[in-house]
């Protein structure tokens, strides 16, 4: 695969800021999330089992100990950031906050956070907590799970706030110095392709450093496995998935940067579509695409250029 030639990988970016490898190590935090617990509402987002995409057994280790354990599963660097990744990871009095993130960036080798959580669950006092990290010169990044820009699919799939929400939390962020990463699904119920790219132009319009691409994962224990397994929803076929991504990425400006275009989940827990059981399907196809039809940017008309550095 040709990826880091064609589109401005995460990887690649962190690269050539720290002239070396910087790995992202996953954490769980043990947190909850306010759409399951009964705070926004219960039973989750519909296409939610987090299980599928996080490793439950971790949270009963320490922040140190689980950095330590998933030190030794990835390949050798020279860096790391500590990335909470499971459920709402700002969802906690901030006095809990700032112990975990603390015992994560005072380990060996720690040059950052990311925290991933929702929209809605970032206060002024988590914004006042991370501004302290990277005003002490830490890399910070909030990855916010928005899915989608259009209101009527997020209520369908009982999101819990709305695109507004989600701008003006980046707003904020962003006028601190944050980064933002927007998590998006691509292949959700009642959206194709041109919602997607109204998505894309909407996020970009608002202001982002980062996006994630993820393939609709139809997962055990989700209310989406309901319409699955009585044929009332179809999962996003592996072609659909790269052409929808390609063109996604081909129009996207070139200083954002892409943390991921594909995701993977394991059976059992993953039901459909099975292509998703290899991380590299995904990659591979949209690898392919943009060798076919242009890297990032080239639907702008300023194609990438991996020698540039933004």
């Amino acid at each position: 695969m040709q990826l880091q030639k064609l589109v401005n990988m995460f990887g690649g970016d962190l690269s050539r800021r720290y002239g070396h490898k910087v790995h992202k190590l996953s954490l769980h935090g043990g947190f909850s999330c306010p759409n399951r617990d009964g705070t926004i509402g219960r039973g989750g987002c519909t296409f939610c089992n987090v299980a599928s995409f996080a490793d439950e057994t971790q949270q009963h280790k320490s922040i140190a100990d689980q950095l330590v354990h998933q030190a030794k599963l990835a390949d050798r660097a020279q860096h790391y950031l500590a990335y909470f990744q499971a459920y709402t990871s700002t969802w906690a009095e901030v006095q809990v906050l700032r112990t975990m993130y603390q015992e994560a960036v005072t380990q060996t080798n720690i040059v950052g956070l990311c925290v991933g959580t929702r929209p809605d669950c970032v206060p002024e006092s988590v914004l006042d907590l991370l501004s302290e990290y990277h005003d002490r010169g830490y890399e910070v990044w909030l990855e916010l799970g928005l899915q989608t820009a259009h209101d009527k699919t997020l209520h369908r799939i009982n999101r819990g706030h709305d695109f507004a929400c989600y701008q003006e939390t980046t707003r904020r962020a962003r006028l601190r110095g944050l980064k933002v990463c927007s998590h998006l699904i691509v292949g959700l119920p009642g959206e194709g392709q041109a919602h997607c790219m109204d998505t894309l132009e909407k996020v970009v319009e608002t202001g982002v450093d980062g996006i994630k691409l993820h393939p609709l994962h139809i997962v055990e224990g989700s209310t989406m496995a309901k319409s699955w397994q009585t044929g009332r929803l179809a999962a996003i076929d592996l072609q659909e998935y790269a052409v929808t991504s390609g063109e996604m990425i081909r129009h996207t400006p070139l200083d954002v940067v892409y943390h991921r275009i594909s995701a993977n989940a394991r059976r059992p827990t993953l039901l459909a579509p099975l292509w998703c059981e290899n991380r590299w399907a995904g990659m591979a196809a949209i690898d392919k695409y943009l060798q076919e039809f242009g890297p990032q940017g080239s639907g702008l008309n300023t194609p990438w250029d991996p020698t540039l550095v933004l």
